[in-house]
C-alpha cells in the first residue's frame, strides 16, 4: 500500500513538473482549456493543467520583417514592373492573431501585393520611381487597418526595390547620360565664362594701373620742370637783386652784356653781330689786358 502511495506521489509530481512552463520575455503562450480559448501567458512562471490545458501558440511579441517576393505591377502608362517589398509588423493581441484569420503571414503578403497593385496603378512609371515615400506611407495605413483585428501592428513598409522592364531601363540610363552631358557642358560653358570674366577684369585693372602710373609719371616730370624753371626764375631773380644792391657802374653792365653774348652763341653761332656800344667795350678790355700785358 505504500509502495502504491508513494508511486502515484512520484507521478503526480512528474505530471506536474512536465507541465510547468517558463514564458520569456517578449514572448505569449495560448492557452485553450477543453478546446476553448482560456488565458494568455505573459513573461513568468506557469502550471498548465495537465490533460485539460493546452498551449495552441506561442507568439513572439517583437518586431518582425516580412520580406515578399517581387510582384508583377501595371503602371498607369501601362508599364510593367517589378517590386517587391518589405514590410515591418508586430503582434500587438495573441488571441486575435491566432483566432483571427489562418496562416496569417499569407494574408498579409496577398493584402501587400493587391494594395501594391492598387496604388500603382494610379501612378505613371516617373511618379512611381520618385514617389517611394508616399507610396509607403498609403500601404503602411491600409495594411496597419486591414491586419488590425488580426492583433497586428503594421509599423513600416518599404518598397526594396523597383525593376522596369529591360528596355525602359536603357531608355533610363540614355537619358540620364544625356542628361549628365548636358550638365558638363553647362558647367564647361560656365567656366568658360568666368574664365573670360576675370581674365576682361584682369586687363581692365591692368590697363588702369598702367594709365595711372602714366599719370603719375607725368605729374612728377610736369612738377620737376615746375620746380627747375622755378629755381631758375630764383636764381636770375636773386641775382638781380644782388646787382641792384651793388649798384654797378655803365661798364659793369656793358662787360656782364657782353658776357651774355658770349653765354648765347656757346660755340654753336657762326656769326654774331655786336651792338657798338659793346663793341667799344670790348675794345677798351683788349686794351686794358694789353697793357697789362707790356707791364
Amino acid at each position: 500500500m505504500g509502495f502504491v502511495l508513494a508511486a502515484i506521489v512520484v507521478i503526480v509530481l512528474i505530471l506536474i513538473v512536465s507541465n510547468i512552463r517558463i514564458v520569456q520575455q517578449a514572448q505569449a503562450f495560448v492557452i485553450e482549456r477543453l478546446g476553448a480559448y482560456s488565458t494568455t501567458w505573459s513573461m513568468g512562471l506557469h502550471v498548465k493543467l495537465p490533460f485539460v490545458e493546452r498551449i495552441v501558440r506561442r507568439v513572439s511579441l517583437k518586431e518582425q520583417v516580412a520580406d515578399f517576393p517581387p510582384q508583377p505591377v501595371i503602371t498607369k502608362d501601362n508599364v510593367t514592373m517589378q517590386i517587391d517589398t518589405v514590410v515591418y509588423f508586430q503582434i500587438t493581441d495573441p488571441k486575435l492573431y491566432t483566432y483571427g484569420i489562418e496562416q496569417p503571414m499569407i494574408a498579409i503578403e496577398t493584402l501587400s501585393a493587391t494594395t501594391l497593385r492598387n496604388i500603382i496603378g494610379d501612378l505613371e512609371l516617373d511618379q512611381c520611381l520618385t514617389s517611394r515615400d508616399i507610396i509607403n506611407s498609403k500601404m503602411r495605413v491600409i495594411l496597419d487597418e486591414a491586419t488590425d483585428p488580426w492583433g497586428i501592428k503594421v509599423n513600416r513598409v518599404e518598397l526594396k526595390n523597383i525593376l522596369p522592364p529591360k528596355e525602359i531601363q536603357n531608355a533610363m540610363e540614355k537619358q540620364m547620360k544625356a542628361e549628365r552631358e548636358r550638365r558638363e557642358a553647362i558647367l564647361r560653358a560656365e567656366g568658360e565664362k568666368r574664365a573670360a570674366i576675370l581674365e576682361a577684369e584682369g586687363e581692365k585693372e591692368s590697363a588702369i594701373l598702367r594709365a595711372d602710373a602714366k599719370k603719375q609719371q607725368q605729374i612728377l616730370e610736369a612738377e620737376g620742370k615746375a620746380a627747375a624753371i622755378l629755381a631758375v626764375q630764383k636764381a636770375t631773380a636773386d641775382g638781380l637783386k644782388l646787382l641792384n644792391e651793388a649798384s654797378p657802374t655803365d661798364p659793369v653792365l656793358r662787360l656782364r652784356a657782353l658776357e651774355a653774348f658770349a653765354a648765347a652763341a656757346n660755340g654753336q653761332a657762326t656769326k654774331i653781330i655786336i651792338p657798338s656800344e659793346i663793341q667799344g667795350l670790348a675794345g677798351l678790355a683788349q686794351g686794358v689786358i694789353e697793357t697789362v700785358k707790356k707791364d
